[in-house]
Parts: C-alpha cells; sequence; structure tokens
C-alpha cells in the first residue's frame, strides 16, 4: 500500500514521523513524502531570524534527519487527479514531470499569501511565511538602514525608515516586535547618523487591540500596552487598503509613506487544494472527526488545509502548530487504521495553550490549567515551551547556544546579497503617483500592464505633455539607450499596473536581439525629437 502525504510542515512532516513509528515492525506500507523544501520550519520562531537572535540554521530541520525512512520528494506539486489517483510533480533539472501513485493520501499543503485581493499587495508587501521570507525581509531591513544613513532628502529618509506591518495576530505581533527591538539595537552602529526618534515601526490591526482573536481580553489589552511602550506604533481600527512603492494607503483614507511594507493577512489554502471538485467550509477541505475528507474514503486532510470540527463543537479548530502536529497523528492512525480494516480515532484535542512574544523580554501567554502570564515569566514560558518542542538535540543545542550567545554578543548588522538578476518586477501607482521624474537615473524600462501614464516634459515653471501610453506600451528606453539620465517625468493619470525590467537585464536582452536593439532605438529617437521640440517651442503652449 502507497501511502502519500503532500506537504513538508508541521502537518505532513508529523504524519510521516507516525507512520513510521507505527509500521517500524511492517513492511507491507510505503510512506513517501513531498515538499517544495527538504526541511521543515519550526514557525514560532522565524521572527526571531528577522531580528538576528537566531541563526539561519536555527529554525530548520532536515527532513531526511527527522524522517530516515519516509521516501522524500523535493518538488512542487502540480495536480491531484482523484480519479487516478495520481499526483503530478513539477519538473526540476530535467524538463519532465513526475507522476505518482497512491493508494492513500493525506493533503497537508498549508496556506499561501492571499495579496491579491488587495491593490499593489502583490507587487509590494512582503510576506512572512518561509525562512526565504525572513532572510530577505532581514536584508531589506539592513540596506534601510544604510541607504538612510546616507540620504539628505527629509522624505526620502522618512519613508526609508518606516516599516508597516499588517495584522495583530500572533504573526504580525510579534513580527512587529522583533523589527522594533532589532532596528532601535542596529542603530548604534549608525552612531548619529540615524535618530531613534526618526524610526517607525507601525503596526495595522482591524480590531481596538492586538491579539484580541487569540488571548483573553485582559492579555490582549497588556499587549497592546506593551507593544506602544517599546515604540511601535499602533494604528487600530483600521486595515491596509492599497499599496505602492512607496506608501500603504489605509482604509480611513490615510497613507503611510514607507519602503517597507508586510503583510501576515490574509492567507488562503493552496492552490492545489482548492483546485479538487471537493467540498470546502470557509475555503478549506471539509473533513469529519477522524479527519477524513468529505466524500472520499482514502483522503485525509490536516493544518491549514483542512477545515477541522473543533470538539467542543464551537467552530473550527485553530491552524496552529500545536494543532496541525496533533492532527498528523490522528491522520496517520486513521489512514493505517482504513488498510488494516480496525476502528478509527476521533480528533480530540483541544489546545494546550497559546504564547506571544511582545519583544524586550516581555510576552502573554495562556497555559493548561487557566494559568495566565504577562511580562517577563510569560516570556520565560514562551522560551521554555518552544525550546522543547524543537525537534531533534542538534536543534535545541543550536538555539540554546544562540540565546546565550544573544545575551553578551552586539546585534549583527551583516547584510547577505545573494547577487542574481532582479527579474522583472511588477508594480502598482496610485492616480497621482509619479514613476520617475526628470533628471532621474535611468534604472529601468517600464512597460505597462493596464491605466494610464502621461509623460511630461519640464522646463523650468513650464510643464508639457508630450504623451499618453496605455496598456501594450512601455517608456523609460532613452535613458537605458545612452542618455543615462531621465529626460521626461512620467506621471499615471489611473491606477496603473506596470512591468519593471531592470537596466542590467534590458542590456543583455538588446545585446542577444539585435533586432529588438533596433526597435527600441527607433522608438527613442522619435521620441526624442518629440521632447527636443517640445523644449525649444515658445513657452506659449504647444502648436
Amino acid at each position: 500500500m502507497r501511502v502519500l502525504i503532500l506537504g513538508g510542515g508541521f502537518g505532513g512532516a508529523y504524519a510521516a514521523r507516525t507512520l513510521e513509528r507505527l509500521l517500524a515492525e511492517r513492511d507491507d506500507v510505503q510512506v513517501s513524502l513531498v515538499n517544495r523544501d527538504n526541511y521543515l520550519v519550526f514557525q514560532p520562531l522565524l521572527a526571531e531570524v528577522v531580528s538576528g537572535d537566531l541563526g539561519v540554521h536555527d529554525t530548520v530541520t532536515p527532513l531526511r534527519r527527522l524522517v530516515p525512512r519516509t521516501q522524500l520528494f523535493v518538488r512542487q506539486v502540480t495536480s491531484v487527479d482523484l480519479e487516478a489517483r495520481t499526483v503530478t510533480l513539477a519538473p526540476s533539472f530535467r524538463p519532465r514531470e513526475v507522476v505518482l501513485e497512491w493508494d492513500r493520501l493525506i493533503l497537508g499543503l498549508g496556506s499561501v499569501p492571499a495579496l491579491s485581493a488587495r491593490p499593489g499587495f502583490a507587487e509590494h508587501a512582503l510576506a512572512f511565511r518561509t525562512l526565504a521570507d525572513a532572510v530577505r525581509l532581514r536584508n531589506h531591513l539592513i540596506r534601510v538602514l544604510e541607504q538612510a544613513a546616507i540620504e539628505d532628502d527629509p522624505r526620502a529618509r522618512a519613508t526609508l525608515l518606516t516599516v508597516v506591518v499588517a495584522g495583530g495576530g500572533f504573526s504580525g505581533t510579534e513580527l512587529a516586535a522583533a523589527i522594533n527591538d532589532f532596528m532601535r539595537e542596529a542603530l548604534s552602529a549608525f552612531r548619529s547618523r540615524i535618530s531613534r526618534q526618526e524610526l517607525r515601526v507601525v503596526l495595522v490591526h482591524a480590531s481596538e487591540h492586538v491579539l484580541d482573536r487569540e488571548v483573553s481580553p485582559r492579555l490582549a489589552k497588556y499587549a497592546t500596552r506593551a507593544l506602544a511602550r517599546t515604540g511601535v506604533e499602533l494604528q487600530l481600527g483600521v486595515r491596509a487598503d492599497e499599496a505602492t512603492p512607496e506608501c500603504v494607503v489605509l482604509t480611513d483614507g490615510r497613507t503611510i509613506g514607507t519602503r517597507t511594507f508586510i503583510t501576515t493577512v490574509p492567507s488562503a489554502p493552496s492552490p492545489v487544494v482548492t483546485s479538487l471538485e471537493l467540498p470546502l467550509e470557509q475555503g478549506r477541505l471539509k473533513v469529519d472527526s477522524t479527519l477524513q475528507v468529505e466524500g472520499r474514503d482514502d483522503v485525509w486532510a490536516i493544518g491549514d488545509s483542512a477545515a477541522v470540527p473543533s470538539p467542543d463543537g464551537k467552530g473550527l479548530c485553530p491552524t496552529t502548530a500545536q494543532y496541525a502536529v496533533r492532527e498528523a497523528d490522528v491522520a496517520a492512525e486513521n489512514v493505517l487504521a482504513s488498510i488494516d480494516g480496525t476502528p478509527r480515532r476521533t480528533f480530540a484535542f483541544t489546545g494546550l495553550g497559546k504564547l506571544g512574544a511582545l519583544g524586550r523580554r516581555r510576552a502573554v501567554a495562556e497555559l493548561p490549567g487557566g494559568v495566565r502570564l504577562a511580562g517577563l515569566p510569560a516570556w520565560l514560558a514562551w522560551r521554555a515551551v518552544y525550546w522543547s518542542k524543537l525537534p531533534g538535540l542538534d536543534r535545541k543545542l543550536k538555539v540554546g547556544a544562540s540565546w546565550l550567545m544573544d545575551l553578551v554578543v552586539p546585534t549583527e548588522i551583516t547584510q547577505l546579497e545573494l547577487g542574481g538578476s532582479a527579474g522583472v518586477d511588477r508594480i502598482h501607482h496610485q492616480a497621482g503617483d509619479t514613476v520617475f521624474r526628470q533628471g532621474d537615473l535611468g534604472d529601468r524600462l517600464y512597460m505597462i500592464v493596464s491605466g494610464e501614464v502621461e509623460v511630461l516634459s519640464e522646463s523650468g515653471a513650464a510643464v508639457e505633455r508630450l504623451a499618453v501610453l496605455g496598456p501594450g506600451e512601455y517608456f523609460g528606453e532613452m535613458a537605458l539607450l545612452g542618455r543615462g539620465i531621465r529626460g521626461a517625468t512620467v506621471r499615471c493619470l489611473s491606477p496603473t499596473q506596470l512591468l519593471a525590467l531592470p537596466a542590467t537585464d534590458f542590456g543583455a536582452l538588446i545585446a542577444g536581439l539585435p533586432g529588438l536593439r533596433h526597435e527600441f532605438e527607433d522608438m527613442a529617437a522619435v521620441r526624442a525629437r518629440r521632447h527636443d521640440a517640445a523644449t525649444e517651442r515658445p513657452q506659449g503652449g504647444p502648436d
């Protein structure tokens, strides 16, 4: 019998671990696990990678070490065929798909950021879900500090030194606290170039208190006050509604200038899961109390993929790590029960408590037995509980050593740039936004996906419109073809979606395609003549 597990998060990895334990004396069942990465990320400590309290490898455990007897496929899942009982995996080095067959299937593919719901989120919001996201965010924050230290323009400097985090749940609150601690401690390395008063870490949350859905009202109020005391600026009762390259627009119409916008909400189940023709509840697969997917006797779902009914009958179970691990145990046992024809186990876990860090060695904690802690005792409980849950003695030793070193070693501000091409960026602008200004250095070619822009020539106080461009047209090539600086200003006439190709990639493209280079040069020549004519025209206006 072939048992296939999709997803190597807490749910999938621990399901494989349980199956290995239950199958120790058997060889009639083959267990396979598919995951995009070859490691399990300990998500509750991911914010500490951003702050530098933990190293990049401290929060990850190799799957081959965690589940050594499970066949591991490090690939992306592209599709699931329920009728044929097959799963198709994306190509890797060879341009060939891999098709796996299964007799029992456990779906634990987790969730993905749902960034397309709001204008500009997909283009400009930084996600915070994976180890790569944490490393990317840390590098970005260090780069922001480095550039702010040498920026003379007050408005640009303020935008650089403002960080906006959307979502006041556990992820957003812990991340905002970690960023606030890290950046304020890092300022000591910049001496007098950046003052503490210039730094803004803004947490945007729709309710009156952070963690209002996660912990008791008393602890939620404490968490809100504690964050404010550490310097986190709270924007409560509003949501982030739109993002551009230089600002976040709130639902009440206010804007916050920033180059760093991080969103921890909303999220959605994996597209592979939602593409299946199976019953859904609140966007997740509907399962019964044994975690079997409704309408199937060979498919189970766990973690963020599953709408698991709460044992107390009050809605659905939270999509947290402690629930995913227990769901994994139950699903694994019930998969074997379905093979052996034995009674199945009902999911009855109701939680062991809740923990949330608030920075500056503060936290909130709700522990079994109704124990509620706040401040330093809660922070010590937070670290002790998560340290004990780390898989493997090696991981415990590494994390323990990092925490001890953090008490005596200054904050590390080394930026790890990995190099390589930046690729094509997607950019969202509001009406009235300036894409670039006349005199700016030419660094990218822009292609219009939707919306309209106007090209303006500025000469002293006189401003003349040279052209209006729409979907399918491009601009910015003149500076890249030799002029170096922008000869005109481009401003959006409506909400606009752009694709931006960096100058280095543009150069490589036209070097390999001479015909394309000639086309760009011809268009640049036409636009140059139009620009020169505008600048020579008498001030009375266009002919």
